[in-house]
């Protein structure tokens, strides 16, 4: 048991280091020569990146934090996974690494939204609903020209659509509470949409 619980705690601190690594900021930083938290919402995540660099730096940014995202959770499904036999280990690695990349050891503890990082981890968890939540956001970005409510919508529905997919309990409660904390990383975005004052990601 004790073997188990040190295993989960360094799967952990891996996890969290790596989402701490702040692709946005460090991509800004080497081609702006600024710091991102001081542009915009401060948030260090591809929404936000755009608004210094445009829309390829949009995609390149959203695409690494996935990527962030999901080698940790298939480090620990493919290295780590036998030591807990229930499937632990992927969740505790998805939660770190959301966990790093929202407040980056890095940078005194800030960062972005987690969006893209979180959908990275789901699509390590599950392929079939990362892209469903994908194309979800997708279409919803899409036609209404918000990246927030699109990524608010397709992040409730994560744990639905594990649940859906049966997947086991572990994956769905992490999907439920990373749904919420990405729900709560946007209360500002959520107050500007029933305000009517959000910014479209076009005009």
């Amino acid at each position: 048991m004790i073997t188990i619980i040190l295993k989960l705690i360094l799967v952990f601190v891996l996890a969290y280091i790596i989402g701490s690594i702040p692709t946005g900021y460090i991509i800004v930083k080497v081609l702006k020569g600024i710091d991102i938290r001081t542009v915009g919402s401060g948030s260090t995540g591809a929404t936000n990146v755009k608004r210094v660099l445009g829309t390829k730096w949009f995609f390149i940014v959203m695409l690494l934090d996935a990527i962030k995202g999901a080698i940790p959770v298939l480090i620990a499904v493919h290295y780590f996974n036998f030591f807990d036999y229930i499937g632990l280990s992927p969740v505790v690695a998805a939660i770190a690494v959301i966990l790093g990349h929202s407040k980056s050891v890095f940078l005194k503890f800030t960062g972005g939204k987690s969006v893209a990082t979180g959908v990275g981890t789901i699509l390590a968890l599950c392929w079939p609903v990362g892209l469903c939540i994908a194309a979800i956001w997708g279409a919803i970005t899409y036609t209404t020209k918000y990246v927030s409510l699109g990524s608010i919508i397709a992040i409730a529905l994560a744990p639905v659509l594990m649940n859906a997919f049966a997947q086991n309990y572990y994956y769905i409660c992490f999907a439920a509470l990373g749904a919420v904390f990405v729900i709560i990383r946007h209360r500002e975005n959520i107050t500007r949409l029933l305000n009517g004052t959000e910014n479209k990601v076009r005009k």
